[in-house]
């Protein structure tokens, strides 16, 4: 049976069948992504905490306060408390820290709760934030929670306080991306509200936060906004002409996002719609295109005079024939990871991390002052296996990388990235 991937967008099983044929006829001949894959290692995904199962897994982190929990969320609405033993045969006891299942936030394939970040004084006031999608009308919200002062595995479920909502028009392209900058301010990501193109331009429109990476300051509040537009952001003060929580736009659906934490540069990886993926660094008040642009090429009509894009660190196609001057293996739907930053693979260090959910591919690129230096297929799925569709990455304390997959329509594995067996 096939398996329609998560963030793909709007598309029906039998045209995905037909687009994943192309892929894999294309991979029968590019076989690989040539170039300098020789300089990056060879890696394999090691399953953690066997006897756990969970589903849909698109969150990963560590708690800030010391204790080492690795709390992981499933898309459906659930928050766990992950055992302490990652090896071990554990009981499937679920250790839940906060529940939001009742409230129905995953209906449609690309909702649910999507995103989680802990306050950077999370030891101390407790704070943490969850982006989820909810319906009727259909929204995405940015909810603050507190962690209970009774007991710190569980969430206070009603100290939520909503933050922000933003109405969308469709049931995919929702973003979410969750994460706290080194500047401090919490940074979200919203996809364009979905459908086919950009359909209402939400992208290019600074007064929508679709198709936006806005950034927040949750710590204060200005009158009834239950937070603070930060003073430098770029475009606030021009009233009704745009919105000030924004940072960048022209996006299509930003799923996952990073920064770098040696040198604060903000990675995100933008899926496509129909023929390019993209990774891109992103920069105050960027456009980066969409829907004008898909990738480095036009889309929907020829840039407006004067329109000044940011180009992506790099691209890959659908299929290789899109461009015959292309060298990066083929791939349906693109999911972003960070820069590696750990100690475990020396060989990595310094390299992005990014993933294909559909072929569960994983690539990584080294990049000096916007030149790329270095790139190539990390991890390829063995032939004659089932590709492991890689939903989304995790970093914990440690700058160690975690990779979250789909099994089949429900259960999940996380894995750790390990050398390759020679």
């Amino acid at each position: 049976m096939a398996v329609i991937p998560l963030f793909l967008g709007v598309m029906t099983t039998a045209n995905f069948l037909r687009r994943a044929l192309l892929v894999w006829a294309a991979l029968c001949v590019v076989p690989g992504w040539s170039g300098a894959a020789e300089a990056l290692p060879k890696l394999d995904l090691r399953p953690l905490w066997p006897s756990l199962v969970v589903e849909r897994p698109v969150w990963l982190g560590e708690a800030p306060d010391g204790s080492g929990r690795m709390l992981l969320a499933e898309q459906p609405g659930t928050i766990l408390i992950l055992p302490k033993n990652r090896q071990g045969l554990e009981t499937n006891a679920r250790s839940v820290f906060l529940d939001l299942t009742f409230r129905q936030p995953y209906r449609d394939n690309e909702e649910g709760l999507l995103g989680v970040a802990f306050h950077p004084r999370y030891r101390t006031n407790g704070k943490f934030y969850v982006y989820y999608t909810q319906h009727d009308p259909r929204r995405n919200v940015l909810s603050e929670f507190v962690v209970s002062k009774k007991d710190p595995a569980r969430a206070d479920f009603y100290s939520e306080r909503i933050l922000l909502e933003v109405a969308r028009p469709y049931g995919n392209h929702c973003g979410g991306c969750t994460i706290f900058g080194p500047d401090g301010y919490l940074y979200v990501s919203l996809g364009d509200g979905g459908g086919a193109d950009d359909p209402h331009d939400n992208g290019q429109n600074l007064q929508s936060l679709l198709g936006k990476i806005i950034r927040l300051d949750v710590d204060a509040q200005t009158g009834r906004q239950p937070y603070r537009i930060p003073p430098d952001n770029p475009f606030l003060g021009r009233g009704v002409a745009a919105r000030g929580e924004i940072w960048a736009y022209g996006l299509r659906n930003p799923w996952r996002m990073s920064f770098d934490r040696r040198t604060g540069q903000l990675w995100a990886a933008d899926l496509g719609q129909n023929k390019w993926e993209e990774v891109n660094i992103i920069t105050k008040s960027g456009n980066y295109g969409w829907n004008r642009r898909e990738g480095f090429h036009p889309f929907k009509e020829s840039a407006p005079a004067g329109a000044n894009f940011i180009d992506p660190v790099i691209e890959y196609p659908h299929n290789p024939a899109f461009d015959k001057n292309t060298t990066h293996s083929p791939g349906l739907s693109i999911t972003g990871g960070y820069v590696y930053r750990g100690k475990k693979l020396p060989a990595l260090r310094g390299a992005y991390l990014y993933a294909d959910f559909a072929l569960g591919t994983i690539w990584g690129l080294r990049q000096e002052k916007g030149r790329i230096t270095q790139s190539g297929a990390l991890y390829v799925p063995p032939p004659g296996t089932a590709p492991r569709n890689v939903a989304s990455f995790a970093e914990d304390a440690r700058g160690e990388i975690y990779v979250l997959t789909f099994e089949g329509r429900t259960n999940g594995v996380v894995c750790e990235l390990v050398p390759a067996a020679r």
